[in-house]
């Protein structure tokens, strides 16, 4: 039976148990109680699960806030365009002779004039200008979706790399720990010759290793770190703990439901939402064949209190479907059907290519996540059983410390290929999740 590390060191080393001392204060064993609370406790408050940094991120981050300020701007744009224009008022003078002309009677002294005129939109093109400029509120919040989707993709990369990492660091860790154990039983054997002094530098070289692999890995976790307070609009110091529980993704059903990507993917989302936009300018533009309307009144004060004051009033409609003035919205009719026309056939073309891209991302995570599994049930456990059989022979003198480095080096780099692999398989979900969602 193999014998356990901790076995080893009882049976060939010896310690002492210290002095036993007087009891502590009641109020140094509060102190200290409080003080092994206090790490758990603001770990605990300091954990970030992938859904609240997901929902900060959706609250916060000033991207997305920007889309909603420019949705709330042509909602407000939209309750003016029902409005009139401002009404005109004048004053002047009416029939009124030149200097140095003499008027031979009172009526061709001339008029002093006041005039007010005011123009009455119609009422068809005002709904239709405000359906329109509303229908752009909803383009821009299904563009914001659009850039959420890009941004949570983002922050899941960045997460889940963060998970991969903390796994690495325990990985080494773990194998800082056994370099140290095997670095100390050789110095201890080596004054009995039962351990080469190159196989010693050998280890110690490996534990260094070990040790530059930790500070990389530690600050990939910072950057990482950075990467989602950038996302969560927070300050850049600012530190946190996630949660590595995190499922490992599962097999996909190879197909690509063109149902399912109409309804999800918001990309396709916008693209509907700017052809009714489209649609509705284009009703807007077929409208300027409706007439407009406007009224005018003038009032007239002779200079001569003989005369009687008068006033004119005139009602004015236009005339759209004159030859002239027709060729214009005629022709922006034209050109509006044939942009909508080329937006139908963009939205196709984006349907036709994520199908496709959905179907080989599905193949490649299939593979990618057999990959995984054989490394995590198959070869694992056969490289860890290898190094526990050559560990077992080293601590019965039967092996010596180079085959027990070999057996160590050949399980890491497989763990943490293992781990770069997984890393892979949750980079390979979020894209794929992205690519149906985007």
């Amino acid at each position: 039976m193999m014998l356990s590390t901790k076995k080893y060191l009882l049976d060939n080393f010896s310690f002492k148990l210290p002095a036993k001392r007087s009891k502590p204060r009641v109020s140094v064993l509060l102190a200290l109680l409080l003080f092994a609370l206090l790490p758990s406790t603001v770990s605990a408050q300091n954990v970030l699960p992938l859904d609240s940094v997901l929902l900060r991120i959706s609250n916060n981050n000033p991207m997305l806030q920007e889309y909603g300020l420019r949705a709330k701007a042509q909602e407000a744009y939209a309750e003016g365009a029902t409005g009139w224009m401002a009404p005109m008022v004048g004053g002047g003078v009416f029939m009124y002779p030149y200097p140095g002309q003499r008027a031979t009677e009172g009526q061709n002294a001339g008029m002093l004039m006041l005039s007010a005129e005011q123009a009455i939109p119609n009422p068809a093109k005002q709904r239709a200008r405000q359906n329109y400029v509303r229908s752009q509120a909803a383009v821009e919040n299904a563009g914001r979706e659009v850039a959420y989707n890009d941004l949570k993709a983002q922050a899941k990369s960045a997460y889940y790399s963060w998970v991969v990492l903390e796994k690495k660091l325990n990985v080494l860790q773990e194998s800082g720990r056994i370099m140290e154990f095997m670095l100390k039983l050789a110095k201890i054997r080596y004054p009995y010759s039962q351990a080469k002094l190159g196989s010693l530098y050998k280890a110690e070289a490996r534990q260094q290793e070990v040790e530059n692999m930790k500070l990389m890995v530690k600050n990939e976790i910072e950057q990482q770190n950075i990467r989602l307070n950038m996302l969560m609009n927070l300050p850049q110091e600012q530190r946190f703990m996630i949660d590595t529980l995190v499922a490992i993704p599962q097999p996909l059903i190879v197909s690509a439901d063109t149902a399912y990507l109409n309804s999800n993917r918001s990309d396709l989302h916008r693209i509907d939402r700017t052809i009714e936009a489209m649609q509705l300018n284009l009703q807007l533009e077929q409208l300027e064949r409706k007439p407009d309307f406007r009224i005018r009144f003038d009032h007239m004060t002779p200079r001569d209190n003989m005369m009687p004051q008068q006033f004119s009033a005139m009602g004015m409609v236009s005339i759209p479907i004159a030859p002239w003035s027709s060729k214009m919205y005629r022709a922006n009719t034209r050109g509006m059907n044939l942009e909508i026309e080329a937006m139908e056939r963009e939205r196709e073309a984006v349907l036709v290519e994520a199908q496709a891209m959905v179907q080989s991302m599905a193949q490649e995570l299939n593979t990618m996540h057999h990959h995984v599994l054989s490394y995590q049930q198959k070869i694992i456990p056969a490289l860890r059983k290898n190094y526990d059989v050559t560990m077992l022979a080293y601590e019965q003198n039967t092996a010596e410390l180079p085959e027990v480095l070999d057996a160590w080096e050949a399980l890491n780099m497989a763990q943490l290929e293992y781990l770069n692999n997984l890393q892979q398989l949750y980079l390979l979900a979020v894209a794929y999740e992205k690519e149906i969602e985007r």
